[in-house]
């Protein structure tokens, strides 16, 4: 994948709150073409929204980030996913990648991290948000 000047970005996170965050601080590089709070959701939204980037919550109800990001790679799909968590962890880290993810951003970087691992994810890049 090449960098996109302004890539089209669905947020998939559970907390409305969480959504808001990430809404204002893509909004001023990113198009946000869907927020939805679940896996369901989300699984569907990538197919009629066709996002250039997912940002993905791990833990949410019914079925969790890791789940939604195998079905979507099981389904065929490519689009890269940024992880964006609460969980400071670095097995998780490797989770994700296992599971299809380029970007992993915890959420209390969220303000500092989540653009440039939208642009590095849109670059074909990985980014880790530095653990503590």
């Amino acid at each position: 994948m090449t960098a996109v000047d302004h890539p089209r970005v669905l947020l998939v996170d559970d907390s409305e709150v969480i959504l808001e965050r990430a809404t204002a601080t893509l909004s001023h590089e990113c198009e946000i073409v869907g927020a939805v709070k679940d896996g369901q959701a989300a699984i569907a939204a990538v197919g009629a929204l066709r996002p250039d980037v997912i940002v993905l919550d791990i833990s949410m109800p019914g079925m969790n980030g890791l789940e939604v990001a195998g079905r979507l790679r099981r389904a065929g799909s490519t689009v890269p996913i940024v992880f964006l968590t609460i969980h400071d962890d670095e097995e998780l880290v490797l989770a994700t990648q296992a599971a299809g993810g380029i970007g992993y951003v915890v959420k209390t970087l969220l303000p500092s991290d989540l653009v440039f691992a939208v642009n590095e994810a849109c670059a074909g890049r990985r980014y880790v948000s530095q653990m503590r």
